[in-house]
């Protein structure tokens, strides 16, 4: 059973969506950020204003309090004074205390007000207010000690502190608000912020799409592809680079094109001319090959001549697969298409250059395709020939026929030694010999890729192997009803 894979699902990656995601994330990080700065301001701002407000009151209060006061004020005189500042406070709702020197705090109401640790003894040695935020009950709240100097020496303190602390739910919640607010703009400026965002990336992604659309066109072939460009900047020099790089490539290409065309017609050309003096020496070499099997001539004269019936041999195969593969370039080869028997095609190829008894042959009975029997031959010819020059002298060439896929499948299997690696990728090549330490062959170097030609002629492809045991293996596949 396959396994499912479960997982989180990956976002898109294609450069449109990062892009609006990342100018998403920029303006959120934007949003909060101003937010946050909102907020640590606004603090502050409400919390000192709530502090200064309280210390100008409570100072306000007590300068027009404390001159009534004995010098040494007792616990009742100081219990009138925070009553008195008490009912000042009004709507800040402050509880206040005082204390002379070291003495005990004393309020009007029945409980003291919230002070934190170590206001005392801050407020013992200062001249001037103290004030500490801290927490009480889940709150903040704000704790103020005001020394009181003396009248006419205000360098001198007079002993008396006065203590006030009130709760700051009230600005907590002004805060609050603030930060309620920000939170609720951030969220409408990052949503609306995917508008620009659609733009930006469409702006910058346009050069891309005309750069991959040009792309594309030129893996067509269509190498006269051009961009508009427009502006400086990066993408603009990215367009001009291609443009550049396209026109050198059109160039080249044309170069090579019409270098190509003057090497096929060369070739075309001599092959021709070639075939008026080759026959005439074909022709004489016959005649002499007659008087040199009546006796008429001496050996040393025999010998001669039959090496330059060979080499002329040679020659003359060499011209013909010439000629053949300009037919291919020239796009002049056709097919000639017909109803046979694929053994008796295999049996005669065999038969006519004397192949019977050094292959080994299995094709079905009755096994019939529609193919160019002259083209079929020169393959098989070609696949054949090649395995008997390569393989091993004591294995004998196997040649099999089957069908797959109303398909026609040959193989062709030598016992040599294979085809090296290097030489596997290029073996269909021409002028590719499967011996590169021998500078003279028998073969020209052209009969595979003729055969891979024909292969092709046909819709099918002729591949290139080496079996597992050792030797080469040749793949025909050819289609049994190929189009004509």
């Amino acid at each position: 059973m396959r396994r499912r894979r479960v997982g989180r699902r990956r976002l898109p990656q294609g450069l449109r969506t990062r892009l609006v995601v990342a100018f998403l994330l920029v303006s959120a990080l934007s949003a909060l950020c101003a937010a946050a700065l909102t907020f640590r301001q606004a603090r502050s701002a409400i919390l000192d204003r709530a502090r200064d407000s309280a210390v100008h009151d409570l100072r306000a209060q007590v300068g027009s309090l404390a001159p009534d006061l004995p010098y040494a004020p007792a616990a009742a005189d100081l219990r009138a004074l925070a009553l008195q500042v008490d009912r000042a406070g009004g709507s800040r709702g402050w509880r206040t205390a005082a204390a002379y020197r070291d003495g005990a705090l004393v309020s009007a109401a029945s409980t003291a007000p919230v002070l934190p640790e170590g206001l005392r003894t801050d407020a013992a040695s200062a001249r001037t207010a103290v004030v500490q935020r801290f927490h009480h009950g889940g709150e903040p709240w704000l704790a103020v000690a005001l020394p009181v100097t003396r009248e006419g020496q205000p360098s001198e303190p007079s002993g008396l502190v006065v203590y006030a602390s009130f709760s700051l739910a009230h600005e907590e919640q002004d805060v609050a608000a603030l930060v309620s607010a920000a939170r609720a703009g951030a969220l409408p400026v990052v949503v609306l912020s995917i508008i620009p965002a659609l733009l930006a990336a469409r702006r910058v992604l346009r050069p891309v799409r005309q750069l991959r659309t040009a792309a594309e066109s030129m893996s067509e072939g269509a190498l006269d592809t051009r961009i508009h460009v427009t502006g400086n900047d990066e993408l603009a020099d990215l367009g001009r680079t291609f443009n550049t790089m396209a026109s050198t490539l059109q160039a080249d290409a044309t170069r090579l094109r019409a270098m190509e065309a003057r090497a096929r017609r060369f070739a075309s050309d001599v092959s021709h001319e070639l075939r008026t003096p080759l026959a005439a020496m074909t022709a004489v070499t016959g005649i002499l090959d007659k008087d040199a099997a009546s006796g008429r001539l001496d050996p040393e004269t025999s010998e001669a001549l039959e090496l330059v019936a060979g080499e002329t041999n040679k020659l003359v195969r060499m011209v013909e697969d010439l000629m053949e593969i300009s037919r291919f370039d020239a796009g002049a080869a056709v097919l000639d298409l017909d109803e046979i028997d694929v053994g008796e095609l295999v049996r005669k190829t065999l038969a006519l250059r004397h192949w019977q008894d050094r292959v080994s042959l299995d094709v079905p009975p009755g096994l019939r395709a529609r193919l160019d029997p002259r083209r079929v031959d020169v393959i098989l010819a070609n696949l054949v020939g090649n395995a008997l020059r390569h393989g091993g002298a004591s294995v004998p060439v196997d040649v099999r026929a089957r069908t797959a896929d109303d398909r026609l499948v040959l193989t062709v299997t030598d016992g040599g030694p294979g085809i090296p690696d290097d030489v596997l990728p290029h073996v269909f090549d021409r002028f590719t010999k499967g011996d590169a330490a021998r500078t003279r062959s028998e073969g020209s170097g052209l009969g595979l890729a003729i055969a891979a030609e024909n292969a092709r002629l046909h819709g099918g492809t002729l591949t290139a192997a080496n079996a597992p045991g050792g030797g080469a293996v040749f793949t025909l596949t050819l289609p049994q009803e190929p189009e004509a």
